[in-house]
């Protein structure tokens, strides 16, 4: 068992080599060195004319036996651990050869060259390796095509094989691919290796199918902490904390030992929900199993005090790191950032700078945030100028950022320019930029904008139409919000929110459209909010309808305020 699990933690080269050595034992490992003399390029260990003749004459027979019947030889050359490591090597006897072999006769190299493509079959190691590097890449497309190709060429996969191939499906568009693989694994027989399943769990959970995931976790007969932490991770990312902390006192009640990536994901979890006792108590079994000196775990802890608003038990978390990394600082940052101590955050970005560590494209999120909620402008172009010399202004969340703090700095201008040098936009950069121009009354360049966006075939959703009713409501376009605002179902298949009939109310609202407002809010379907009715409350007083703000103010104090 702890044989397989080196294995399993090994280099797939590394994995090849002991398995070689372990395989067939000294005598093997002694003629593989004596294959690598005779035919690596290295000096022989015989001196005599006779015995150079004999090398010559073994090694011939190698190639001829080799170019006889290519099927029964391996292919290493694509995955080389070492220039002495063979290129070919016999399945059966591993025999092994080499292209620049000194001993190779002379017809050898026009032979290889006339021989067709994939003459010579991939190992099993070399398929392998080949979805690793793959799968390591976030090349999904790529991981599949080699799969299917390995099995069309009659390679049988094993656990080694499906690990990566599942670490590539982790997105839901892969959800499909996934499946179709697991029920590959059932038919191989594989899913009773712990291994495989714990990547089943995890490949589930990160396709947002828990579900699915749980089904798999169930039927396993051997769970290791692994196991465990897939499911816990897995519910955190499908938005079921609870469910996360439940899994975490279920496995320390059989006895399974938490291990870092446990209380990162427990963690996590509290973090999600605010649970700040619940994270107080998980702080207390980190400094009992000697966890806190582990920078991830004290990453998180700084990341769950201050997502639940305990800043100071933060500070005192990092105050205690004997190093910090950018993931530190921006915990910090964000923090700060998010209980309104924007100043707070900015001063901690240049402390972070003398200190020498390079802020990251997270960082720059936060440090854009802080200066829009203090109106820093200033402060704003300089972090830009940073941004732009560490080469993080082409990713879309710093630049969907940068649009939000000009926007709220009253800067459209600069907002624009950014938007407009994106390589490429998603949904959030175009909501950012409707969001500023409604946020300065613009309404005309709000519509225009989203006319573009709806030209561009974005997938809008129901924060657009925020953007844009707040837009209209703004600039006084009655006509344009209530089109806008009925097509959204019709048109745009986005449901109506009270976002949105708040929008309505107050754009009807301030054209002094009272009885139309009030109208439209018996309308809504659902629950009726006392937001849409001081919206209207607030129209009231504006155009001085004293009968009406008192009914209107009846009903926001029967809803509750």
């Amino acid at each position: 068992m702890a044989m397989r699990h080196l294995l399993r933690i090994a280099s797939p080269a590394a994995v090849y080599r002991l398995r070689s050595f372990l395989g067939f034992g000294w005598f093997f490992f002694y003629r593989t060195i004596a294959s690598s003399w005779d035919g690596g390029g290295g000096d022989l260990p015989v001196s005599t004319t006779s015995a150079l003749a004999g090398q010559k004459r073994i090694v011939e027979n190698r190639w001829r036996e080799f170019f006889a019947d290519p099927s029964q030889w391996w292919d290493h050359r694509s995955q080389k651990a070492h220039t002495r490591y063979p290129d070919f090597k016999h399945k059966a006897t591993q025999q092994a050869l080499w292209l620049n072999g000194r001993l190779n006769p002379p017809w050898v190299e026009a032979e290889l060259a006339a021989m067709a493509p994939g003459t010579v079959q991939l190992s099993i190691f070399q398929w392998n390796a080949m979805l690793g590097r793959y799968a390591t890449a976030g090349q999904f497309e790529k991981t599949m095509e080699v799969f299917h190709q390995m099995q069309q060429e009659g390679m049988i996969p094993d656990g080694f094989t499906f690990v990566p191939v599942l670490n590539a499906c982790t997105s839901s568009q892969a959800l499909e691919e996934g499946k179709h693989v697991h029920k590959q694994i059932i038919q191989s027989g594989c899913e009773s290796d712990v291994f495989v399943s714990n990547s089943l769990i995890n490949m589930y959970a990160k396709c947002g199918s828990i579900e699915d995931a749980k089904r798999v976790f169930n039927r396993m007969a051997t769970r290791n902490v692994a196991s465990w932490n897939a499911m816990i991770l897995g519910h955190v990312k499908c938005g079921q904390a609870q469910n996360a902390l439940e899994l975490s006192q279920k496995m320390q009640q059989e006895g399974v030992q938490l291990n870092a990536v446990t209380f990162v994901g427990i963690l996590n979890a509290c973090a999600s929900i605010a649970a700040l006792e619940e994270g107080r108590h998980v702080h207390e079994q980190i400094v009992q199993n000697g966890f806190e000196s582990n920078v991830f775990v004290s990453n998180s802890l700084i990341d769950m005090y201050a997502k639940c608003g305990a800043i100071e038990d933060a500070q005192k978390v990092f105050n205690k790191m004997p190093t910090h990394d950018a993931v530190s600082w921006t915990a910090m940052i964000l923090g700060h950032v998010k209980c309104g101590q924007a100043h707070k955050a900015l001063q901690l970005s240049h402390q972070m700078q003398r200190e020498g560590v390079k802020p990251d494209h997270v960082t720059y999120v936060g440090l854009l945030n802080a200066c829009a909620n203090v109106l820093g402008l200033e402060e704003g172009k300089r972090v830009h100028e940073q941004i732009i010399q560490s080469g993080c202004k082409s990713d879309i969340f710093v630049s969907s950022s940068l649009i939000d703090m000009y926007a709220k700095c009253g800067s459209m201008e600069d907002a624009l320019k950014v938007f407009s040098k994106m390589p490429t936009r998603d949904v959030v950069s175009w909501n950012v930029l409707l969001g500023g121009y409604a946020m300065h009354g613009h309404a005309k360049e709000a519509v225009r904008q989203f006319e573009q966006m709806s030209q561009e075939i974005i997938e809008i959703d129901g924060v657009t139409f925020v953007a844009l009713l707040s837009a209209c409501s703004r600039g006084g376009f009655v006509d344009e919000g209530l089109w806008y605002f009925e097509s959204m179902g019709s048109v745009y298949g986005v449901s109506a929110t009270v976002e949105h009939y708040a929008c309505m109310v107050d754009l009807l609202g301030r054209a002094g459209h009272l009885q139309e407002a009030e109208d439209l809010i018996k309308m809504m379907t659902g629950k009726q909010d006392s937001a849409v009715w001081k919206a209207l409350l607030g129209a009231c007083r504006i155009h001085g309808n004293l009968e009406m703000a008192q009914r209107i103010a009846k009903q926001v104090v029967k809803l509750g305020t």
